[in-house]
């Protein structure tokens, strides 16, 4: 059949072509395009088309599109195939029936992103796209259960009410600080150290956000080399007039109050985007006050119609304290309680980039981003076992420092093989980063005064972490025609990890010293490949391959913790992602992507429960005590269905203008093993932080200006550790984290220039937990917040 259509192909004359923007180069999907008042055909979701069986001979060529001039010329068929690439300039008159017209399209907060987005190939990539300004999420708190609801196979963790810092993981990886996805913002890497490091403190606010990307495995070879894939916030830009304000205003239980405030325009040549958000709350527990600032600021120049140049930079800050963890028996007789009252967590984050995007032509396009990081986090309170009570001794101190910079600078080309268009993208990484880490004692007080004393007199360390990495990655997006495509890739790494300093502690009256002076030089090369079918009705069928790889941190390696131990011989992970799913629409109403996924892990890092001796206890009290080893576990498989489906329910009956009924579910079913390890004990046992069961279950209805949502989760039950502890420990580190279920009630009204929108959070008021810390914010059980409620009013100026 493949042979047939491209033989009766090249019989005839046909015109293909590629509609984009003519400043920003971006595809225009579903634009219209006809000859002579005939013909008439739409552009695919990646700005494609197609004309065939035509004469040779003169055609008036007429291509429009909402929001867009039209776009017009004489063209002349002689070939027997002619390509042409349409570039269409803005209509800045229709840009309301634009907006309105997007309104009434879009049906969901969920999208997928194109096969080609301005210097990146998605092609054949397991992805999802979450639409912040459709979202019936809670935006005042960063509510993760809602706004990733859509995104199947997510494994969160719900660790402060706020939202200050993002917790997901995937297909059995650990969502702590989301450490094993490459997160970036625009772009650009915003954690505290991509290879040290990973981990990430920020978050930008919700109200703030046009759209969150997210690409599974298949992103190492673009992205990092992480087996979780990318997760990118795209901000929001300047309005398309010289000033644009928006102001928001919320407030809810536990005192929460968050004032949020925009200014945005374009002029000219210009366009600018500012925000700053101040945020406050009490807690649902004792001791756990936090308040947060985030401001941001972009300004954008179109030096021409082929240079486009950036600025952007980013501060937040917070303060918070935290109430601690809790044992089991105390989380299941009285989860609000608290018996830390004297620790305290600060974070100052401050991120800057410049970035350059340069057309060549409508067929090659350069993007280079130049980004740098200062930042601190700082850790202050008791990290003694939970099932201790707190002796109102000197407290423990942790400090780091953070300081980065990189360039990460990409081209995709745009060309034809046989009459067929392909795309090429190379790229070139450089990144330097620069991690200061210190531990001692502080005071024995109860406020937030992080001020070493005698650091160096029995107790502390102090720990430089350099690290460098230089990368070159390339993928070529090959069309072997119109409905088969191909897209091989491979990266080339090297990764340089340095650790330099010492630590000592006062053991059984004697002063020990450490000095620990490593370096490690690795050369690694990554390769994968994708494939894309789409030549049936409403679908896509894609497959991927990608190989991963995760460097250890030696910033994880040098902790003074009596509830951890590290291995010294930890060695680096490595494994693959393999998709296999199918994706689309039908009947114009129901939206859905259906997968299967196989993560291969090997050199696994986890924990073990183990127990010190009469040799090994730091301190007497400590002997014949459990405690968790960090250490290269053995090698796992997790194999699992992913899926999404999503229905408007009215436009498959009829099409009623003022209402809409949407629903959706969002399932996974997966299961890791551990198929192969040094402790015999641990081979057949289930992947910790892997629950069996993800689903989410949501519902929403429209009428006229009123929006109202339901969503219910349920993530079944998981362990914390390899060994499958049931019984819960004392200390509390070890043990199931049960099932649990939640819903979640959301409405929105708008009216002009007003939005207002209310809600309630856990709304039966399950008591539930979400993970069991190790460190901070514990260590423990930490109780994820009871029911609470929140009301959000916007002005739009």
């Amino acid at each position: 059949m493949l042979f047939f259509c491209a033989f009766t192909a090249q019989a005839q004359h046909a015109l293909k072509g590629i509609v984009v923007d003519a400043s920003t180069s971006e595809l225009i999907p579903y634009a219209h395009i006809k000859l002579n008042d005939e013909n008439g055909v739409v552009s695919d979701k990646d700005g494609r088309f197609e004309i065939s069986e035509l004469d040779e001979g003169k055609y008036q060529l007429e291509v429009s599109f909402i929001g867009y001039k039209d776009f017009k010329r004489e063209i002349h068929l002689k070939r027997k195939v002619l390509h042409l690439n349409v570039a269409m300039e803005a209509d800045v008159m229709e840009l309301s029936q634009v907006e309105l017209v997007e309104q009434h399209a879009r049906q969901t907060n969920i999208t997928r992103l194109r096969s080609i987005e301005g210097t990146a190939i998605y092609a054949a990539k397991k992805n999802e796209v979450i639409l912040m300004d459709h979202s019936m999420a809670n935006k005042a708190t960063n509510n993760s259960r809602q706004v990733y609801s859509k995104v199947p196979g997510l494994n969160i963790w719900e660790s402060d009410g706020l939202g200050l810092q993002l917790e997901i993981g995937a297909r059995g990886l650990s969502p702590h600080r989301t450490s094993n996805f490459n997160t970036r913002q625009n772009g650009y890497d915003i954690s505290a150290d991509a290879l040290g490091y990973p981990e990430s403190y920020y978050t930008p606010p919700s109200e703030a956000i046009q759209k969150i990307e997210i690409v599974r495995g298949a992103a190492s070879l673009q992205y990092g080399t992480q087996f979780g894939g990318l997760l990118n916030f795209v901000l929001k830009k300047g309005a398309d007039k010289p000033l644009e304000v928006i102001a928001r205003q919320s407030v809810g239980s536990y005192k929460l109050q968050n004032t949020f405030a925009s200014v945005g325009g374009s002029k000219g040549k210009w366009n600018y985007y500012s925000f700053y958000q101040n945020k406050r709350r009490a807690g649902w527990r004792p001791n756990s006050n936090t308040e947060a600032q985030t401001a941001f600021m972009s300004l954008q120049y179109q030096a021409n119609s082929k240079l486009k140049l950036g600025l952007e930079y980013t501060h937040m800050d917070y303060l918070a304290q935290q109430p601690g963890g809790l044992d089991d028996a105390n989380f299941a007789s009285n989860p609000d309680t608290s018996f830390r009252s004297r620790n305290w967590f600060r974070v100052d984050w401050n991120i800057a980039a410049f970035t350059l995007d340069y057309k060549f032509n409508c067929r090659t396009l350069l993007n280079s981003r130049t980004f740098g990081l200062w930042a601190s986090r700082d850790a202050l309170g008791v990290l003694d076992r939970i099932d201790w009570p707190d002796q109102s001794l000197q407290r423990d101190l942790l400090t780091s420092t953070f300081n980065n910079i990189g360039n990460e600078t990409r081209l995709v080309h745009r060309y034809f093989i046989d009459e067929v268009e392909s795309a090429l993208l190379v790229g070139l990484r450089v990144y330097k980063g620069f991690t200061v880490k210190d531990q001692g004692t502080a005071d024995s007080g109860s406020q937030a005064n992080f001020s070493f004393e005698n650091k160096l007199d029995n107790y502390g360390s102090h720990f430089e972490f350099p690290s460098f990495n230089t990368a070159f990655f390339v993928e070529n997006l090959v069309r072997i025609n119109d409905c088969l495509s191909l897209t091989p890739g491979f990266r080339y790494d090297r990764i340089v990890t340095e650790s330099d300093g010492y630590f000592h502690a006062l053991v059984n009256d004697s002063l020990h010293h450490t000095y620990d002076d490593k370096k490690l030089d690795r050369e690694i090369f990554l390769a994968g490949l994708g494939a894309s079918y789409k030549c049936f009705t409403g679908g896509e069928l894609y497959a991927n391959f990608a190989q991963n790889y995760r460097a250890i941190n030696f910033n994880d390696m040098q902790v003074i913790n009596s509830n951890i131990v590290i291995d010294p011989n930890l060695e680096d992970e490595k494994g693959f992602n393999i998709d296999l799913g199918l994706r689309g629409m039908v009947w114009d109403a129901v939206e859905f992507d259906f997968s299967l996924f196989y993560l291969n892990y090997s050199n696994r890092i986890g924990y073990l429960q183990e127990y010190y001796n009469e040799d090994t206890a730091p301190e007497p009290n400590l002997v014949w005590k459990s405690y968790r080893l960090s250490t290269n576990i053995g090698d796992s498989k997790t194999l699992g269905v992913e899926s999404y489906v999503g229905w408007n329910v009215l436009r498959t009956f009829s099409e009623i203008e003022d209402q809409k009924l949407n629903i959706f579910l969002n399932t996974s079913f997966q299961k890791g093993t551990y198929v192969c390890s040094e402790e015999k004990v641990i081979v057949g046992n289930k992947v910790e932080l892997n629950p069996d069961l993800n689903v989410k279950c949501g519902l929403q209805y429209q009428y006229k200006n009123f929006t109202t949502s339901v969503l219910y989760s349920h993530t079944s039950s998981q362990f914390s550790d390899a060994q499958n502890t049931v019984t819960p420990t004392p200390n509390a580190l070890f043990g199931e984290i049960p099932a649990y279920s939640v819903i979640d009630l959301s409405t929105k009204y708008e009216k002009g220039r007003f939005v207002l929108e209310a809600g309630i959070n856990n709304l039966l008021d399950e008591s539930y937990f979400t993970r069991r810390a190790t460190g901070y914010p514990g260590p423990g059980i930490i109780p994820s917040d009871q029911r609470n409620c929140y009301l959000s009013l916007q002005v739009k100026i």
